[in-house]
């Protein structure tokens, strides 16, 4: 079928890659979907698969009017397959293969290589969905309860678009990885997910923001970069997933960004002046400052560890291969083959964090990580400009990439979240000063109690600035039975 904006919904899975005339692939899915639904039910949202949820569903992939808002119950949520649509006379932009027509099919050579690529941004998928699924029980709104599953089944689609490229591509090794992604737990003992973060809990909602907002944006950086591979079909693929990923981010900085707001609300009316009065701020019910940048420094760092090695020869292959670009690979404005280029990375080097310039090729992870950044200090500028608002002094900040790292160079340093080296002593006498503890942990979950009344919010977050989809302020996202 050529490969228009609208989507097939006649059969069980929509999609817009022509799943009819491709009866192989087709059968594929359908047998792997009784699967994937048993999944959602047993490890998705909690005690909400009967509620009825105002859920935004694609309906094509025009960037203009691509989605509709309804009702829907979770299970019955029109998961499907969309493929942005094709750049005619596209090639490959960078690495060995540069200005070679891009892939229709896996390239021999690097099938093991591209497999691993599309499993490992697949159990992230969902990964998430079972790290939050208590968090429904605790929602401070039906607003934020809906925000939560849209999430939720948007992470469960992007399963499915990786699914999807292992079942039609991949043959027999496919179809294994597809039933693993659903084998796998997020935390379980024996059968964990394959990146670290993806293996944390997500006990409260400042942690599902702080996710979203961090996390979440590695997401963004992972599929920007393998939205310029030579691989037509994952390019298409990770383009369209990349519409869907920015409402994560957005959910998650006005998260924060509302929890803020009703801090400095808090400490105004209760004419407390210092911020870092954590005892006097906690007795107002909201949550205070410093404990938000104790959750900044928890999961940036985790995040960043996502990014692996600063220094890595799997991610010049990958590069060289015409496998994964950099973040806006065809934005830049060099010769996209890097042989002889370098790159400035952080090192710790006898005792002292030192910057080397290192091959270009062997430090794209840093390049990527760079971009993460500072993408990410856009949204802790807005942050703080609601704490100077506020008159308070107070300013939130990124921890250095040396802090709380536990892969690449900086994984046996012991530094502060401003990149000062310590020993493991003085680290570990000042813990709770950089991470939450777990009195901080106590805190949040006594705050944590739903509000399911139209219109209302829980003490500790602000209302948001406008409704979904325009909706009034009193809308009733959630219907629960």
């Amino acid at each position: 079928m050529p490969d228009g904006m609208k989507v097939d919904y006649d059969g069980l899975i929509p999609n817009n890659v022509g799943l009819n005339d491709d009866a192989r692939v087709r059968k594929a899915l359908e047998t792997w979907h009784p699967g994937y639904i048993n999944w959602w039910k047993d490890m998705g949202p909690e005690g909400f698969q009967d509620a009825l949820v105002f859920l935004r569903t694609a309906v094509g992939v025009d960037p203009e009017g691509w989605a509709k808002f309804g009702f829907v119950k979770m299970p019955d949520y029109k998961w499907g397959i969309l493929l942005a649509s094709a750049v005619e006379g596209r090639r490959i932009a960078f690495g060995a293969h540069k200005g070679e027509p891009v892939w229709q099919e896996v390239p021999g050579e690097h099938r093991a290589m591209l497999r691993r690529l599309v499993v490992i941004q697949g159990d992230t998928e969902p990964a998430s969905v079972e790290q939050q699924r208590h968090l429904g029980t605790t929602a401070p709104s039906l607003y934020d309860l809906r925000n939560l599953f849209q999430v939720n089944v948007e992470e469960g689609r992007h399963l499915w678009a990786m699914v999807y490229l292992l079942q039609k591509y991949f043959g027999r090794d496919g179809r294994e990885e597809a039933d693993d992604l659903l084998r796998r737990r997020s935390g379980h003992p024996d059968a964990a997910r394959m990146l670290g973060a993806f293996n944390e809990a997500t006990p409260d909602w400042l942690s599902f923001f702080m996710f979203t907002t961090f996390t979440d944006r590695d997401g963004k950086m992972q599929l920007g970069a393998l939205a310029q591979s030579g691989f037509d079909p994952l390019s298409r693929t990770c383009r369209f997933m990349l519409t869907e990923e920015a409402h994560h981010m957005f959910v998650g900085e006005t998260g924060v960004t509302r929890v803020i707001e009703r801090t400095c609300q808090a400490m105004r009316a209760a004419g407390i002046d210092d911020p870092t009065d954590v005892a006097a701020v906690r007795k107002l019910g909201v949550i205070d400052l410093p404990l938000v940048q104790r959750k900044i420094n928890l999961h940036v760092s985790l995040t960043l560890d996502l990014f692996g090695s600063e220094v890595s020869t799997n991610a010049a292959n990958m590069f060289n291969a015409g496998l994964k670009g950099r973040y806006r690979e065809d934005k830049l404005t060099d010769d996209h083959q890097l042989v002889n280029d370098t790159y400035p990375v952080l090192r710790l080097v006898d005792g002292a964090i030192v910057t080397q310039d290192v091959p270009a090729l062997s430090a794209l992870n840093m390049r990527l990580r760079d971009d993460f950044v500072g993408d990410t200090r856009g949204g802790v500028r807005r942050w703080n400009q609601v704490i100077e608002k506020a008159a308070y002094a107070y300013r939130l900040a990124l921890p250095h990439v040396a802090f709380n790292r536990r892969i690449g160079e900086f994984a046996s340093a012991t530094a502060d979240p401003a990149g000062e080296l310590m020993g493991a002593a003085a680290w570990e006498a000042r813990r709770d000063a950089f991470l939450p503890t777990a009195e901080d942990g106590v805190y949040l979950d006594s705050l944590m109690v739903p509000v399911r009344e139209a219109g209302r919010y829980a003490g500790w977050i602000a209302p948001p600035k406008v409704g979904i989809d325009n909706k009034p302020g009193d809308f009733e996202y959630v219907q629960i039975e």
